[in-house]
């Protein structure tokens, strides 16, 4: 923007002031085009249109453009019709008379001309004229890269304002740059149309305008993303006004005065006060519980920091929160909340009532009514709008149930409309029978348990939801895995052949396990597993086949029982009975000795061999790893890995350096939580790569590789035997904290542990199948009100005893349980 224009906006507060007292054109001004061009100021901006002859046409444009003089000249821009005669010759005058432009000038310079169409509206026009004004101050982006190298280029010295508009010249349009007017010289504008970039922010409600405060002027670490601010209210210029305002209020305040006394920019804006009461001996964590916050409630409240042991006002003993409400003479609350969430939810429910009330009778649901105590709930209420392709998945009754699952190979869900976690998998579900379509003889189905209850309780479905694989000639396989669309739909394509696998002959066993056989499983289970016995060794082929009907659908496993058994038992020095495990990434197949091994110590066994030496730890797989009760050596890296790192660590995990330790990684752009984690441990934040061994499962010690020494074997060594000896300091110690239910009434586990206690379970025997268990439970379903009056924890409890002795392998698996 040229020094002129920015002279003169630096002024507008003073025009628009001063328009009050001193008179004003209101109405649109008709010059010739000598008079017009001779009216023109160097610096100064005007929108003309040039026109030949009125017409009914025209007339509709030229309302709206009387309509935009005021507004505009609220940031001194004039508006002028230009009679085009012919006495006057000028090249904005066209021959045609009713295809006119309007053109924008600044000073007699030409900055952009406009078709009549695109300026349909008062609104459309005052945007259209700010933006082309403002064209080096508001950046108009496409795709999230441009985002990216913006954000990147501001981190540590300005902070951006992101604004979506599903148009521009809309009402929405108009507001943002009425916004970037005013404040374009200290954040930088970005504008978007495009609903793919807002999505990739994590927004899924595009049906609405949107905007986002970015504060990355407060990021020193370039790698760190910078944290996202949204705007909640309608985009109008009053409201992006007071939430800028709020932006730049400060984020925490400590006061030592009476809450009733203190006002602060927040109040002036309407919005409330949040004080937590700090005092001396728990001042540092009280800081950093405000500033959590203070962050949480952007733009929505103000916080502040109240110092007990400097007040002269007595506060209850108490109290840690004291809440003061917008309205004047309205006393303040004294609160006791033991958590932030319950801070949040207190402010929210406090602020909204009014908005509420005042729409009452409207139709509409504002827009915080999206906003959940349950993170499940919230997304399925956001996407309850959201139509999904149900017709590819086959809705089961009472009356069809059986006769569907019996004539052809099944995946049924079993779930409840009424829960929430059921309604979210359902977009899972709906996601692999999308994969599948096509591809896979396999019918997808659901039944709604809600509605046949009785169908579910013959199924032994008692907890939502559920999902169950039904092969002519087979037991039903329960999948237990993780509630996504990856997971479920390996179990899918892995249980497409019966297990274990009957191999026949050497030369199909070497095919089976060097991948060939099953090519086209490899994708989903990177490991197969075979079982290798003599003909006679029957309990032990029993236990394998056990344990890999278990493992259905998670790996592939295999069994060898032929007369020339040892040819491939000496091959791979296996003594009979024995595993073989071909890890077909490696190329390499281990044996692993099978005598007097159990079905649940075979599963264990394999359960641990999914594992990889050096994994990347992820949200997902970080259970697995965690159950292993060791103490974690974590390298955190912002990207991949460097490969002189992951061979050092490889190489000391083969010479058994690391037997009591589990070793892994953690990419930062992969799984950012990590850098939350990292924040616990350090502060300031090092720089990556960092090495940090984190004993969590007892006494919480935290020690880091110094970080002026090479990740290489021989620095490695050395370093951990100074921790076995005790010679190295620890950065800090990880709170024993103990992760309870928020409230009593929602800790299930002690209602079960009290169910177990009062009501006597029926033993049953310890490999026996789901269709047995169907069938001893097939006379107490019989007597359906006695069943309804059992607590459903017992019916629980009952389930889970079933299954309990691969309760310790079910680990790895479990999708909820181990979370």
């Amino acid at each position: 923007m040229s020094s002129g224009f920015g002279v003169f906006r630096v002024g507008i507060s003073f025009v628009i002031m001063c328009s009050f007292y001193m008179p004003t054109v209101d109405s649109l001004l008709e010059l010739s085009p000598q008079k017009y061009f001779s009216t023109l100021q160097p610096g100064k901006a005007s929108l003309a249109y040039f026109c030949q002859a009125d017409s009914p046409r025209t007339s509709v444009f030229l309302e709206e453009l009387n309509e935009a003089v005021r507004p505009l000249q609220d940031y001194g821009i004039s508006v002028a019709k230009v009679n085009c005669v012919k006495e006057e010759i000028s090249r904005y005058c066209g021959k045609e008379k009713e295809l006119m432009k309007a053109y924008l000038f600044k000073g007699n310079i030409l900055l952009r001309e406009f078709p009549t169409d695109t300026l349909f509206d008062v609104n459309a026009i005052v945007a259209h004229v700010l933006f082309a004004l403002l064209f080096n101050e508001v950046k108009y982006i496409t795709n999230l890269e441009d985002l990216q190298n913006i954000e990147n280029a501001l981190k540590g010295k300005a902070n951006i304002i992101f604004s979506y508009v599903r148009a521009t010249g809309i009402p929405e349009h108009r507001a943002v740059m009425e916004a970037a007017f005013v404040y374009g010289t200290t954040y930088q504008f970005v504008l978007t149309t495009e609903i793919a970039l807002l999505e990739s922010l994590g927004s899924e409600d595009v049906e609405y305008a949107h905007l986002y405060f970015f504060h990355c002027k407060l990021v020193l670490d370039l790698t760190q993303q910078c944290r996202r601010t949204l705007m909640e209210q309608p985009l109008t210029t009053l409201n992006i006004h007071l939430f800028i305002k709020t932006m730049k209020a400060p984020l925490l305040t400590e006061v030592a005065e009476d809450p009733q006394q203190v006002s602060t920019v927040h109040l002036q804006l309407g919005l409330p006060l949040v004080f937590i009461v700090s005092q001396q001996a728990t001042y540092e964590a009280d800081r950093r519980t405000a500033e959590w916050v203070a962050w949480r409630l952007l733009g929505k409240a103000g916080v502040l920091l109240l110092l007990r042991d400097s007040l002269e006002v007595n506060i209850p003993q108490h109290a840690n929160v004291v809440f003061k409400r917008a309205e004047k003479g309205v006393p303040v609350e004294f609160l006791v909340l033991h958590d932030v969430d319950s801070i949040i939810s207190h402010v929210e429910h406090n602020t909204h009532i009014e908005e509420i009330q005042e729409d009452e009778d409207d139709d509409m649901e504002g827009p915080d009514i999206d906003v959940q105590d349950d993170e499940v709930a919230e997304t399925v209420f956001r996407d309850r709008k959201r139509k999904l392709p149900l017709e590819l998945r086959v809705e089961l009754t009472e009356e069809t149930f059986n006769a569907t699952v019996t004539a052809s190979d099944s995946i049924v869900l079993f779930y409840a409309g009424w829960q929430a976690v059921s309604m979210a998998f359902l977009q899972s579900y709906v996601d692999v029978a999308v994969k599948l379509k096509g591809t896979s003889t396999m019918l997808l189905t659901r039944i709604n348990c809600a509605d046949w209850s009785d169908v579910c309780t013959k199924q032994n479905v008692t907890e939502f939801p559920v999902v169950k694989m039904y092969k002519k000639g087979e037991n039903p396989v329960s999948y237990a895995g993780m509630l996504g669309t990856k997971d479920l739909l390996k179990f899918i394509q892995l249980n497409r052949i019966s297990y274990p696998v009957n191999i026949t002959s050497i030369q199909e066993a070497e095919e089976y396990l060097s991948g060939e056989l099953y090519k086209d499983l490899i994708s989903y289970s990177s490991v197969s597993v075979l079982g290798l016995f003599s003909p006679t060794m029957t309990t032990a082929k029993e236990d394998f086949s056990e344990a890999g009907n278990y493992l259905k659908g998670y790996v592939i496993t295999g069994i060898y029982s032929e007369e020339d058994v040892l040819l491939l038992s000496n091959k791979y020095a296996a003594s009979l009975p024995a595993l073989l495990l071909a890890r077909h990434t490696e190329g390499k197949i281990e044996s692993i000795p099978l005598a007097n091994t159990r079905a649940e110590d075979i599963v264990q066994i394999v359960t641990d061999a999914l594992l990889e030496m050096f994994p990347e730890i992820t949200v997902e797989n970080l259970p697995s790893y965690f159950r292993l009760q060791k103490p974690l050596l974590i390298l955190f890296s912002d990207g991949s890995i460097n490969p002189q790192y992951k061979k050092a660590i490889l190489t000391l995990v083969k010479q058994k350096y690391l037997d009591s330790l589990t070793p892994c990684w953690l990419n930062l752009k992969n799984t950012p939580v990590g850098r939350r984690i990292l924040r616990a441990y350090f502060d300031p934040l090092p720089p990556l790569p960092v090495l940090v061994l984190v004993n969590l499962h007892s006494g919480g010690q935290v020690f880091a590789f110094p970080s002026d020494q090479a990740i290489i074997e021989e620095n490695l060594v050395l370093w951990l035997k100074k921790l076995e000896a005790g010679l190295e300091n620890h950065i800090t110690i990880l709170p024993a904290q103990e992760w309870k239910p928020p409230l009593p009434a929602y800790d299930f586990l002690s209602m079960m542990d009290a169910a177990t206690s009062q009501h006597s379970t029926r033993k049953i025997p310890k490999c026996m199948k789901e269709t047995d268990v169907q069938e001893n439970d097939k006379e107490q379903h019989e007597d359906k009100s006695a069943v309804r009056k059992e607590p459903i924890e017992t019916l629980r409890i009952k389930h889970w005893n079933r299954s309990n002795w691969f309760k310790e392998a079910e680990k790895s698996f479990r999708h909820d349980k181990e979370l």
